[in-house]
């Protein structure tokens, strides 16, 4: 496994995503499926004897791709599952990512990237965590409503009361990224570190503006879908592909 630097944090050049859990064949009432618990306990454990460090997760995650349907039981279960997982190990010697921005319950206040909702899901991205920190705290995508201001003047101060230790964007405008980022150096806060984006040999649009803006500030891309969902795999390809186009019509 080689290691790469997130801040002067070493992590293993890849990391292990919670988006896409394997499922099991129960069902919720809506017909969401439930995550298999032991086989993504078999892919932990598989990913860390092959030297993976880095876990990377989202507070609104529920395991099988769907997102958080604002449920109770689904929002967050892809955290919980992990941290249930994580416990045993050492902590200090694991690089944990989660992230903010998503709508989580259906009140006022139950989404975005105010003061007042960071403060809340970082409570509860460490409890499901079960860790006391996070390595990595990433904003999920923009919030036109909460000024970049606030946003870094509340992440600035996670990180200085030992809730996170770094902060990444991801998904943002450029335009939007590199505002947030003039306002955290203007304040002397804790800026940037991380861009997470999607980037492949099909989806290069994060060569545009943002692979500028993540060499100019010293930025650790994180690429997300980097197999583009499993089609460059090859596991489409051929017949596979010819059959699966078949049934979706």
């Amino acid at each position: 496994m080689n290691y790469k630097h997130i801040g002067g944090m070493e992590v293993s050049q890849f990391a292990l995503g919670t988006w896409h859990l394997p499922p099991s064949d129960k069902k919720y009432p809506d017909g969401v499926l439930y995550v298999d618990v032991e086989k993504s306990r078999k892919i932990f454990k598989k990913a860390m004897d092959l030297g993976i460090n880095f876990f990377d997760t989202a507070n609104t995650y529920h395991g099988t791709i769907s997102e958080t349907h604002l449920h109770p039981e689904k929002s967050g279960n892809a955290e919980k599952i992990l941290g249930d997982y994580l416990k045993d190990f050492e902590r200090e010697s694991l690089v944990i990512a989660t992230k903010v921005r998503a709508e989580v319950a259906r009140f006022h206040n139950g989404g975005g990237l105010s003061r007042k909702h960071i403060s809340w899901q970082i409570r509860e991205s460490l409890s499901r965590l079960n860790t006391q920190y996070v390595d990595l705290y990433q904003i999920h995508w923009e919030d036109p409503y909460t000024t970049s201001g606030e946003t870094m003047d509340i992440l600035n101060d996670l990180v200085h009361r030992g809730f996170v230790h770094y902060i990444g964007t991801s998904n943002h405008p450029p335009s939007k990224t590199i505002e947030m980022m003039k306002v955290a150096r203007d304040h002397g806060w804790e800026n940037f570190v991380t861009m997470q984006e999607s980037y492949n040999l099909i989806d290069r649009n994060f060569e545009l503006e943002k692979a500028a803006i993540a060499r100019d500030n010293s930025m650790t891309l994180l690429a997300y879908v980097p197999l583009a969902e499993g089609i460059l795999s090859g596991k489409y390809s051929q017949g596979n592909y010819a059959r699966i186009q078949r049934k979706l019509h």
